[in-house]
């Protein structure tokens, strides 16, 4: 199905936030919005982003999106059976090695992809291959009987390097992208283009290391899918931008690049160089367990 505007611009125009009016058209025509239907047993597969950095739980560890979703699903008859198979610092092909058949086992009638990330930030950058990785999880779990939904990736380069390499990694970014709207297109999951609004490249939906959402991120995210998915109450308040930020001057945003590079770009370039492990290798709910409905999360 096709989620229609009401508004369109005239062609060659920007729509709100600056995006091309082609860009929302056609991350229209690819959220496919589902007439109204109950799930019952919900498996999230990806890596940090599904298991939830960073948006802690106020226990010490990471809630994130896909929780906060499965918890607004559990609000409706029959309760909801909920696995997240996600783990920090894995790459696409690498999800699909260790995540789809467990998953699959699990016989969901819900699951969601996300993959991608810790792939751009890597050497050997195939973003066919990349997007091939997540096209065969989405075709073996659509076989399956199930809906099977996944995100683009918002383009952060900006807040992550700078240029020329913010330029190759927003390039990379792009090139991804484009390759998951043509698997998702193939294969029948519901794609969200989070790329094609800029609320999701705002830094105020990012947490401090820059690389993860941080708790409005996350809760915008898992609003995005329950829009997709017509859960009741949803709508599309989750693409609406945010206030204008005040300007930061030089010295802060120096002071704050600094912070960053220190707290965060070090620690992971070690890893990188030394072979540390980014956390936690295993996955934080392997099994379908019930969850407690709550109908959006603070």
């Amino acid at each position: 199905m096709t989620t229609k505007r009401r508004h369109r611009p005239a062609p060659g125009r920007c729509a709100a936030g600056g995006v091309p009016a082609r860009s929302l058209a056609r991350s229209a025509r690819l959220t496919a919005a589902l007439p109204p239907r109950r799930f019952t047993r919900y498996v999230a597969l990806g890596d940090s982003t599904t298991e939830g950095l960073d948006d802690p739980d106020g226990a010490g560890g990471y809630r994130g999106w896909a929780d906060r979703l499965a918890a607004r699903i559990a609000t409706q008859p029959g309760g909801l059976a909920y696995a997240n198979l996600g783990v920090r610092g894995r790459c696409a092909h690498e999800i699909q090695a260790e995540q789809l058949g467990p998953a699959l086992a699990l016989r969901p009638d819900l699951a969601t992809v996300v993959a991608g990330m810790n792939d751009l930030l890597r050497p050997g950058f195939d973003a066919r291959r990349i997007a091939g990785a997540i096209g065969a999880m989405q075709r073996a779990l659509v076989a399956s009987g199930c809906v099977v939904v996944t995100f683009t990736i918002p383009d952060i380069a900006h807040r992550l390097a700078i240029a020329p390499i913010a330029r190759r990694l927003s390039a990379r970014t792009h090139a991804l992208d484009d390759e998951i709207r043509q698997v998702s297109a193939a294969s029948g999951a519901i794609l969200i283009d989070l790329a094609a609004y800029p609320v999701a490249s705002d830094p105020r939906m990012w947490s401090r290391d820059r690389l993860h959402a941080n708790p409005e991120g996350h809760a915008r995210i898992a609003d995005a899918v329950a829009h997709a998915l017509a859960l009741p109450g949803a709508d599309t308040r989750w693409r609406d931008p945010l206030p204008p930020a005040p300007a930061a001057g030089l010295g802060a945003r120096l002071a704050g690049h600094a912070r960053w590079g220190r707290d965060y770009f070090v620690p992971w370039l070690w890893r990188r160089v030394h072979g540390g492990p980014p956390g936690p290798l295993a996955p934080k709910r392997p099994a379908l367990a019930p969850v407690e409905p709550v109908t959006r999360c603070p």
